[in-house]
């Protein structure tokens, strides 16, 4: 069965007597490019109303930490399935929006009520009409009781955090929220220990370890690849309409690390191949249960016309997924990219520049997927992301000529006040250009106003896919002076907690 279109309303069959959500959530017109207020801001889109319960606070705006910890209450958890398994659904209809705007949800918040609610709560007041959740994260878990044999007997089933992902589906088509199921792919401990055959493998014999302690699976071994799409395939027959895969590359290390490195069932294939290859099975398989593929990669990949040596370039996989999420993160981006000083101080700038080298790439290509970038929410160095940052990033995004885009903080907590509210901005909303904090209607002015500092460099951006040399990998580290074609510190996960990557 094809993928649905923008507007179909399900990829499953209700049971006799359900009620199916009649219509999808519609999208907003594109930004106008006139400087006028009147047409910069876009009207909110129709069919969604603020919660009735005004009395409720609105989610807690925090930033990003490294000790951020789930909670853990048994008091604001989902059901459990042993409780509820005999009644569970398996049924449930999801249209897909016109246009995803989503916030990431990590696996505790999505099993907790009291923090699931919250979340609802906030995509009932504002544009916001779909949830990331994860399926399983960087720790290797899977965060339901998966029945994926594998899963099973590895030990992956050892942390269970969504007690039930029937109630949980059925409280996302309540709110008419779109639901997208994260799967983060080479980087699973749980894994890597219990199949060491699996994982990336070192030249004095063993699993090969890089230079932060991380062990890292064999994207080339087939094996790894069966294991994602077996998981992917149950949740998609369990309800959800969209898989995205996460971490889906090679490591990212320094070369002295990555000359140790050796990658069992190459074959001759480069690191482009086996990611596309990758991409395109999981699509051809997971389409018959009528779900889209979708797949995080490194903001760098906009811009960048060589593999950085991570399997990751634009044309190669672009074609073979619904839709890509760029993680353009401003704070991830070294000293000099695009020519910009400082580019965290620049997230209007940055998003734009990295989103229209997207839109410029896939319109040259057939059969080209979306483009749907991951934005920042979350704080990483100077300035403060608040309220004018990251409604810079998404006004950034629409004047790229993208309607989509996501939200990433590690917990789960998002800046309301940059989210446009269900009935409307009453107020012209604020944004950072040119390191200023002004109104939006005056971005077209100050765009391109504040002049690059720092001489770009391309060479950043050309580091070769070769089957022999481990690539250079201080063009991810930072260690060059930057780039203009984006190069910058994508290696995210280690600089904010699970970051997606």
């Amino acid at each position: 069965m094809a993928p649905p279109t923008a507007g179909e309303t399900a990829i499953r069959v209700a049971p006799a007597g359900e009620t199916p959500l009649s219509t999808p959530l519609p999208g907003r017109a594109p930004i106008p490019s006139q400087p006028a207020w009147e047409t910069s801001i876009s009207v909110r889109q129709a069919g969604k109303t603020p919660s009735v319960d005004a009395a409720k606070p609105p989610v807690e705006t925090t930033t990003a930490s490294a000790g951020f910890k789930p909670e853990t209450d048994p008091r604001t958890a989902g059901p459990a399935d042993s409780a509820s398994h005999a009644t569970e659904r398996d049924s449930f209809l999801f249209p897909r929006p016109e246009h995803v705007r989503g916030i990431y949800v990590n696996s505790w918040s999505a099993g907790s009520r009291r923090r699931l609610a919250a979340l609802i709560d906030l995509a009932r007041r504002t544009e916001v009409n779909s949830f990331v959740i994860d399926i399983k994260d960087a720790t290797g878990y899977v965060s339901h009781r998966t029945e994926v044999p594998m899963a099973r007997e590895i030990g992956a089933t050892g942390e269970v955090r969504i007690p039930s992902l029937s109630w949980l589906l059925g409280k996302l088509e309540e709110a008419e929220i779109y639901p997208v199921a994260r799967i983060v792919i080479v980087k699973d401990p749980v894994l890597a220990a219990a199949r060491p055959d699996l994982a990336v493998r070192d030249t004095a014999g063993g699993v090969w370890v890089d230079n932060t302690g991380t062990v890292w699976l064999n994207p080339f071994n087939r094996e790894v690849w069966d294991y994602h799409i077996d998981l992917a395939r149950e949740v998609a027959a369990m309800g959800f309409p969209e898989i995205q895969w996460d971490y889906v590359r090679f490591p990212d290390a320094p070369a002295s690390a990555l000359a140790r490195a050796r990658f069992p069932g190459r074959e001759g294939r480069s690191r482009t191949a086996a990611i596309r290859g990758f991409l395109a099975r999981s699509r051809e398989e997971i389409s018959e249960a009528g779900a889209r593929i979708t797949a995080d990669v490194f903001g760098v990949t906009t811009s960048a016309t060589r593999d950085v040596g991570i399997g990751q370039v634009w044309e190669s996989f672009i074609d073979v997924v619904d839709a890509a999420l760029p993680m353009v993160y401003p704070s991830h981006y070294w000293k000099g990219s695009f020519g910009y000083e400082d580019p965290n101080s620049h997230p209007y700038e940055i998003v734009r520049k990295a989103l229209e080298g997207a839109v410029e790439r896939s319109a040259g290509l057939e059969n080209a997927g979306a483009t749907r970038p991951w934005l920042q929410d979350f704080t990483l160095g100077s300035p403060r992301y608040e309220a004018p940052e990251v409604r810079a990033q998404i006004q950034a995004t629409y004047d790229a000529g993208i309607e989509e885009w996501v939200l990433w903080n590690p917990g789960s907590r998002y800046t309301e006040a940059a989210l446009e509210p269900a009935d409307g901005f009453a107020e012209e909303p604020l944004v950072r250009i040119a390191n200023e904090v002004v109104p939006v209607s005056r971005r077209f002015e100050l765009y391109g106003t504040a002049a690059p500092a720092v001489e770009a460099d391309s060479a950043g951006a050309e580091a070769a896919d070769s089957a022999d040399a481990p690539p250079a990998a201080d063009t991810l580290k930072g260690k060059r002076r930057g780039s203009a074609a984006g190069t910058g510190r994508q290696w995210s996960s280690r600089d904010c907690r699970d970051l997606p990557g």
